[in-house]
């Protein structure tokens, strides 16, 4: 059985990844408004993940006899000054995610669950790859700009991280 000061982190936990999905689909949204359309499916896409993050959350506190709680998820940002704004602020929400992550990692180990801990590995895993996606975008918008034919090039060049993203994974799943 989970002790109290986890399932209360495990649902916080739940809540930032739920309000991560959240955020993705906004920007998504700000990228079709844009005609961004390779960027707004890597975060349609992304927002799913996060979902999916989310509901894993959901299920090992099912799992483990404790009450997962559905959050409430405030209205995210709507309206970014330029696509490298939004993905600054991506980035910046990473490493929000990797920090409670972590936190929540050394709860586990202070409170010797070895389980969810052994659990919350695959999340330490998971935030390390996308912290690294995240970085590389930017690099690559700072390195094309965001000038001219810039966003175009942008846009193609997210669209197809994406895609390889997607092969990878689905070659993986094979």
């Amino acid at each position: 059985m989970l002790s109290k000061n986890i399932q209360k982190a495990l649902n916080e936990q739940i809540a930032m990844e739920g309000a991560a999905s959240q955020k993705y689909l906004a920007m998504a949204c700000w990228c079709d408004d844009a005609a961004l359309s390779g960027c707004a499916e890597f975060l349609y896409a992304h927002s799913e993940e996060e979902r999916m993050h989310m509901l894993k959350l959901v299920r090992y506190m099912s799992e483990s006899g404790a009450k997962p709680i559905t959050p409430a998820i405030a209205q995210p940002q709507l309206v970014y000054n330029n696509i490298l704004d939004l993905f600054e602020t991506a980035y910046q929400n990473e490493l929000k995610v990797s920090r409670a992550i972590n936190d929540l990692v050394e709860l586990c180990v202070q409170e010797k669950d070895k389980q969810t801990e052994n659990f919350l590995q695959w999340y330490v895993t998971e935030q390390h790859e996308e912290e690294t996606l995240y970085r590389g975008l930017i690099d690559r918008i700072k390195l094309i700009g965001t000038e001219g034919r810039g966003l175009y090039f942008i846009d193609k060049e997210v669209e197809a991280i994406w895609q390889e993203k997607e092969k990878a994974e689905a070659d993986t799943a094979a």
